[in-house]
């Protein structure tokens, strides 16, 4: 019973106890919070304001309708002479179908060269663009990238010097910065949200291939698409692109496309309209916790070195498969996607200096960049008869091809360019991308190849083929 005694009475000891150091911690909380509390000091603290950023911005933001006309063709039975006779020929007839689509774009140029997005304006057949002073202008399409996302239009002012947005360098960016978001979300009018900086070189979001995205929870919304996201020195830090939704409104987490990389469009549209990106002639992969171990690398990130083509730039200084590039010009690289992104906010002409994790140690490494061969030439044929792949378009596979057709490690071959319509490739399944291996039993290693193939009447096509890394092999009888 003693025992029983004392040990209620130290227990009681130490609720006591705990409820005092408690007590204590709300209290130096309490004073703590008190202090951090302060009572603006004058007027001007009392009415502190965006608005003076917003002014300063918000007239080169625009709105952008782009109208897109599409012909559907009724139903082939529709054109039998029997049919006819009862439905008449407007049933057989191709019938127009309009799709419009409501963006947000920013003028960079005082003649007239505006930044939007290329979802916005993909396949428009007309496109009009109204200033935040209500003046309505036809555009003209210079620019229009899918690999971005961006797209650049150019307006005719008469003449009138248009107000414009400055650039600011998006690698200052930290997380935790003041941001707004300018555009047109549903169609409302502008508008202006406000945010911060939420991550950045956010990448395999499936945006676009060469994502690497500022993420913001400034609410952006259907219609912001191609906006301007704006640094509290008005300047543009980015174009506000796509959002993460369950429900198609903002639940705050938008991604932007960083300014460094507008600048580089805008920069081939006023130099002729041609985009021409560098390249170092490297395969890789991601670093994963397991080769990040095996590598002897303190965590993950890097892109480890799998193919060097030989004569390339990365070949010339040196880099072996199983390097690992950590960083190029003292920015960190995290994977192949941010690497791509470094290499595409730089010109063919400039050089860029490597670090690389090589045998334990770190190593630096002087690459200069180039444009991707066309070797072999591409041949582009297209081709046509009584084989499966009718109506297919295929080029001979190069470094350049390959930059063109999104490849990352398809550098020799025979690729299918484009489908036409209709055709019977098209009906079979082929597709834009397809890498063509073999068909019945010849290897194909060039359209010179390919052609003396599918000019043989044959019972059934027994054929190989790539796609997205995955190899595929299908019987056409």
């Amino acid at each position: 019973m003693v025992a029983t005694s004392l040990d209620m009475t130290s227990r009681l000891l130490i609720r006591r106890l705990a409820a005092g150091i408690l007590i204590a911690c709300a209290t130096s909380v309490s004073v703590v919070a008190e202090e951090s509390k302060q009572v603006p000091r004058d007027a001007a603290e009392i009415q502190l304001s965006f608005a003076p950023v917003v002014k300063k911005a918000a007239p080169a933001v625009v709105n952008i309708y782009a109208r897109q006309v599409q012909k559907a063709v009724g139903s082939s039975l529709f054109n039998d002479p029997f049919f006819r006779q009862f439905f008449g020929d407007q049933f057989g007839q191709p019938r127009e179908r309009v799709r419009n689509a409501l963006g947000s774009g920013v003028i960079v140029r005082a003649d007239g060269l505006i930044v939007t997005n290329h979802h916005v304006v993909a396949d428009a057949n007309e496109i009009r663009v109204v200033l935040a002073d209500r003046r309505e202008f036809p555009a003209k399409l210079v620019i229009s990238d899918e690999k971005t996302d961006l797209a650049i239009l150019r307006i005719d002012s008469g003449g009138a010097s248009l107000p414009v947005l400055a650039f600011r360098d998006s690698d200052e960016l930290e997380v935790g910065d003041l941001v707004l978001a300018i555009g047109d979300p549903f169609g409302v009018g502008q508008t202006v949200t406000s945010g911060i900086i939420s991550a950045l070189a956010r990448t395999q979001i499936g945006i676009s291939d060469l994502g690497f995205f500022i993420q913001t929870d400034a609410a952006i919304n259907p219609g912001n698409s191609g906006g301007a996201l704006i640094g509290m020195d008005g300047r543009l830090v980015g174009i506000n692109t796509a959002i993460f939704s369950q429900s198609g409104g903002s639940i705050g987490i938008g991604f932007a496309i960083p300014s460094n990389m507008v600048r580089v469009i805008v920069a081939a549209a006023e130099s002729g309209g041609r985009i021409v990106r560098p390249w170092i002639g490297v395969t890789g992969q991601p670093v994963t916790p397991d080769l990040a171990r095996g590598l002897g690398l303190e965590r993950p990130g890097g892109v480890v070195v799998n193919r060097v083509y030989q004569g390339g730039p990365a070949d010339e200084a040196g880099l072996k498969p199983g390097d690992v590039i950590v960083a190029v010009n003292k920015r960190e690289v995290l994977d192949p996607q941010s690497l791509n992104y470094r290499l595409a906010t730089m010109k063919p002409e400039d050089k860029a200096e490597f670090e690389i994790w090589r045998k334990g140690q770190m190593e630096e490494a002087d690459l200069q960049l180039a444009v991707a061969p066309e070797k072999p030439a591409r041949d582009e044929t297209r081709l046509s008869g009584a084989h499966p792949f009718d109506g297919a378009v295929v080029v001979n596979l190069s470094p350049a091809v390959a930059e063109e057709l999104s490849f990352a490690d398809a550098w020799s071959g025979v690729a299918i360019e484009r489908v036409a319509r209709g055709g019977v490739a098209a009906r079979i399944g082929f597709q834009r991308g397809d890498i063509i291996l073999s068909v019945n039993g010849r290897e194909i290693r060039a359209v010179a190849d390919l052609k003396p193939v599918l000019s043989h009447q044959v019972d059934a096509w027994h054929i190989s083929f790539r796609r997205n890394g995955e190899t595929e092999t299908v019987t056409i009888r």
